[in-house]
């Protein structure tokens, strides 16, 4: 397995197409974040979706600035060992742009900062408190660092009552240490199995990409973990190289693959599972609620 900036993308194949889509809300949503100086994950990550969701009204944001401390080799975030300072008003200013978009669903995740003595904890939870305050219909959903697997910071969070508290596995075990920057894969576990037993009721999500160099059966084994650690949730989606500088893709799963990963996890005892080529760890959040909300 390589790194390095001569790496070029496959074809993508027929299954995978983009749609673009055009319209005024994604320039209404665009403009909004913009003035009210918010990040998304979205743009951050180049996100294949974004078309799609801010035509929608959608957005994931992104707290705690744009830099991250660590340097995972698959994503597109900018990195930095010293980022800038907490903003305190993020949290009313995430509000007032749930207010103007009126969303009724939304996802909150952020840079991993190691350099905070709580990982960004306390800061995730203004936000959740904040929008609460503010527009107490919302549905919260919290993408989370692994906040250096410290029960008290996870706990903090889960205090301020999300909906939904996730952090991606992001692969199979063999490949976590290459390709993730200080994470590792029983961390990650840790993590996902704290939050589930502190949780009070709180659904717990997880989710890995597919085309890194794993097996199959490094995936069902993984669909195993993170359903015995108490994740209700699953997403699996494929993985697509931001540049040419980050990790080789290995290869292109048929849908067909996708659909047997989604039945194996229902089977097993999963609430819910999102798998196919573009699904991501957020992409149709509040469609995934309003599916649980039936059942």
């Amino acid at each position: 397995m390589s790194y390095n900036n001569k790496i070029k993308r496959p074809k993508l194949p027929p299954w995978i197409r983009v749609r673009v889509s055009a319209g005024t809300d994604r320039g209404m949503v665009e403009n909004i974040l913009s003035d009210l100086k918010l990040n998304t994950v979205c743009s951050s990550a180049k996100c294949p979706n974004l078309g799609e969701c801010w035509n929608k009204k959608t957005a994931t944001f992104m707290i705690l600035g744009d830099k991250c401390t660590r340097d995972c080799k698959f994503c597109a975030v900018n990195h930095d060992t010293k980022p800038s300072p907490i903003d305190n008003e993020e949290p009313a200013r995430i509000a007032e742009a749930v207010q103007k978009l009126g969303l009724k669903f939304v996802v909150i995740t952020s840079v991993t900062r190691d350099d905070l003595p709580d990982g960004g904890a306390a800061h995730f939870a203004k936000c959740i408190s904040t929008l609460k305050e503010q527009n107490p219909s919302v549905g919260i959903e919290v993408l989370t660092p692994d906040f250096n697997d410290k029960l008290v910071d996870i706990k903090t969070v889960l205090t301020a009552k999300p909906m939904i508290f996730n952090h991606n596995i992001e692969t199979v075990e063999r490949l976590s240490k290459q390709i993730r920057s200080k994470a590792n894969y029983k961390k990650s576990l840790s993590v996902l199995k704290k939050a589930s037993e502190a949780g009070d009721g709180i659904l717990i999500k997880s989710g890995l990409m597919v085309g890194l160099g794993e097996t199959d059966d490094e995936i069902i084994q993984t669909i195993d973990d993170l359903h015995s650690a108490g994740v209700n949730i699953l997403t699996i989606g494929q993985y697509l190289p931001p540049t040419s500088s980050h990790w080789e893709l290995q290869r292109y799963p048929k849908p067909e693959l996708f659909e047997q990963w989604q039945k194996y996890a229902l089977k097993i005892g999963f609430k819910y599972a999102a798998c196919a080529p573009l699904v991501r760890s957020s992409y149709n959040a509040e469609n995934l609620v309003s599916d649980l909300r039936k059942k």
